[in-house]
């Protein structure tokens, strides 16, 4: 049987029937989600679909350097908790062994 995604399209659709957001946020949370999950055809195509919407490239920029800037927290932030991690887990391991003042 092949892949149906009727699910996935019906979904989206529904989303994207939201009166919630306008049309111009709509294009532009996409595009940064695009961005982020790194789909070149799929950014290519969102490009496409904001610039009809009269999104500027401009605007399209300042997306891009608030995706990017936003991703750099992210990264840097996961890294430094991760270091973090390794740290507790070593100096559980060491124990008094490793203490700079042992018990």
């Amino acid at each position: 049987m092949p892949y149906d995604d009727q699910l996935i399209v019906d979904h989206i659709r529904q989303t994207h029937a939201t009166e919630l957001l306008s049309e111009r946020e709509k294009h532009l949370i996409g595009l940064a989600v695009t961005m982020t999950r790194g789909c070149q055809v799929c950014t290519r195509n969102r490009i496409e679909k904001a610039r009809g919407a009269g999104l500027t490239d401009d605007e399209l920029n300042a997306l891009v350097a608030v995706t990017s800037a936003v991703n750099s927290g992210v990264t840097a932030a996961t890294a430094r908790v991760a270091f973090g991690m390794i740290e507790e887990e070593n100096a559980a391991e060491c124990g008094d062994v490793c203490s700079a003042s042992p018990q």
